[in-house]
């Protein structure tokens, strides 16, 4: 087992783009939220588990119960959002989940640097967005790298899985933006 201060996230290799490294984009085949919430609750035990070991923080920022009850069947620890309106404690978090626009910002990129300011190295923030806007993720990403985060993955989210042997044809309801304060930035002195 490792100590969880020396998990390091993923880092992207490759060039597309002169710059920016590729970001893999991954297909979840998990049901779409209920009207006025962030994520299915299927959605939320992907989100814990995939991007959370046991006993690390997550930070709550999505409406709805659905990651906070992942939170609790995974053996994770969180700050819920409403409970918390001051703040969002002093520990640094290993993954803050959130819906797309924030409220509570003045502007998007005071929210990465609040995020980043929050995370511990390696960790990550989950920005969920209703799919169809093709603007939203390419602000999100912008606002984020402004912010010194990276873009780790896409995540596309889908009610149904595709078929083998049958030409894909995916309901897409979120895109999940993975985002992440890298644990190998040069000159990152506050890690």
């Amino acid at each position: 087992m490792t100590d969880r201060n020396l998990r390091r996230a993923p880092v992207p290799v490759g060039d597309v783009v002169p710059g920016d490294p590729p970001v893999p984009i991954t297909v979840w085949p998990v049901p779409a939220p209920q009207g006025g919430e962030t994520m299915s609750n299927a959605m939320g035990v992907r989100l814990v588990h995939n991007l959370t070991h046991p006993s690390d923080l997550v930070i709550d920022l999505a409406v709805g119960p659905q990651l906070a009850r992942a939170v609790i069947a995974a053996h994770r620890r969180s700050h819920l959002h409403p409970s918390r309106p001051l703040g969002w404690g002093r520990e640094a978090a290993a993954l803050i989940v959130t819906g797309w626009p924030v409220d509570d910002a003045a502007s998007p990129v005071e929210f990465f640097v609040r995020c980043r300011a929050s995370l511990m190295a390696g960790g990550c923030v989950a920005v969920l967005l209703p799919h169809g806007d093709v603007v939203a993720p390419a602000d999100v990403v912008v606002a984020a790298k402004r912010a010194r985060l990276a873009y780790l993955q896409h995540v596309v989210a889908a009610d149904r899985p595709p078929r083998r042997g049958q030409r894909a044809q995916l309901d897409i309801h979120t895109d999940v933006l993975i985002l992440t304060r890298s644990a190998t930035e040069i000159g990152d002195t506050d890690d």
